[in-house]
């Protein structure tokens, strides 16, 4: 592009003058959007898990839970921007339900649950230690 295409888009011609370089922009890969939700140190992930210790619950992510996340972001062509809003209507419900109950010990998000075929799977306080005993035994 050139300036003067910056200016037929509304640019004044001061700011076209004050930045002395265009570049163009690749969209963010679905690789690149698990990084961005999973690894810096404010990620999605760790924001959402940091809330739900504050009322003592264990917050999972399935692996192809995030990755469902970034493939929505990646087909609304939303990039990183879209990723909150996506997960915010996955935890919606969980959000609202955890702090009125005390017996809620784990929460684990599911491809399923970021489909909305299903609700993110809770665990209560005496189920998770079922489950290991059933285990056991199996």
């Amino acid at each position: 592009m050139a300036p003067q295409d910056f200016i037929k888009f509304g640019l004044i011609p001061e700011f076209i003058g004050r930045v002395p370089v265009s570049v163009s922009l690749e969209g963010l890969d679905v690789d690149a959007l698990i990084r961005i939700i999973k690894e810096p140190k404010n990620a999605m992930v760790k924001q959402y898990k940091k809330l739900f210790e504050l009322d003592d619950v264990e917050l999972e992510f399935e692996e192809d839970a995030i990755r469902e996340i970034a493939e929505e972001a990646y087909e609304r062509k939303t990039g990183a921007r879209g990723i909150r809003s996506i997960m915010e209507k996955v935890m919606m419900d969980v959000m609202f339900e955890i702090p009125s109950d005390d017996t809620i010990e784990k929460c684990i998000i599911t491809k399923d649950a970021v489909l909305k075929k299903t609700k993110p799977i809770v665990i209560h306080k005496g189920e998770a230690d079922k489950e290991k005993k059933a285990k056991k035994r199996a």
